[in-house]
């Protein structure tokens, strides 16, 4: 019985590292698919949505990369990280985050928000919050990783510029929209600090 459990233990984080690289499939696709349809520099990852085959595809990557941070989350707890304690609510509302904003669709460019478009753009500011600070409350108190507490860092860096460029986005003129830049640029960081993550989990599980 032991063994068994362990390796269901040890089944966690492959089911895991599995998913985040499920998620990036449909993602990469629209990218190449919607070349010459929408910007990567100035339209956000949500905006793929409104292209052919978009709002499922992009679902498919938002609910697997929600379903590998929770498996990566019950690895970390059964690896000795506390069930109640911050982390834990964090790694949550990054998967919560995204599940609510996959639900809640943005709203077209340049058309007055909806009440679907807000309640994706607060998911979007608590998931893109969150993670960063998971990360490197983890690499200061649970595991002693400088990779993941530096890319945690860049992360959570790049998710303040990524929120401040909104600026342009909500008051025309007042300089050039890159926030598909930075939001693709906080994206692909936050994809280094999981995978960090499932490295580490399983390190921990084979220790033990």
């Amino acid at each position: 019985m032991a063994e068994i459990r362990g390796d269901r233990r040890a089944a966690v984080v492959p089911l895991a590292v599995g998913g985040l690289v499920l998620s990036l499939f449909p993602i990469v696709y629209l990218h190449v698919s919607s070349v010459g349809e929408l910007s990567p520099i100035t339209h956000t990852i949500s905006d793929y949505i409104f292209v052919d085959d978009g709002a499922g595809l992009l679902a498919v990557t938002a609910l697997s990369l929600a379903a590998a941070s929770a498996a990566l989350l019950v690895a970390l707890v059964r690896s000795g990280l506390p069930r109640r304690g911050p982390v834990a609510v964090l790694l949550g509302l990054w998967s919560a985050g995204l599940a609510v904003a996959t639900v809640f669709p943005t709203d077209p460019s340049g058309s007055p928000t909806s009440f679907s478009g807000a309640v994706h753009r607060y998911a979007g500011a608590v998931m893109f919050a969150a993670l960063p600070l998971a990360g490197w409350l983890i690499s200061r108190t649970f595991i002693t990783s400088t990779a993941l507490r530096r890319f945690s860092v860049a992360a959570g860096i790049t998710s303040v510029v990524f929120m401040l460029s909104h600026v342009a986005v909500l008051f025309p003129g007042s300089g050039a929209v890159v926030v598909g830049l930075f939001e693709r640029v906080l994206f692909a960081l936050l994809y280094c600090v999981l995978f960090l993550l499932a490295v580490a989990a399983l390190r921990r599980e084979v220790r033990s």
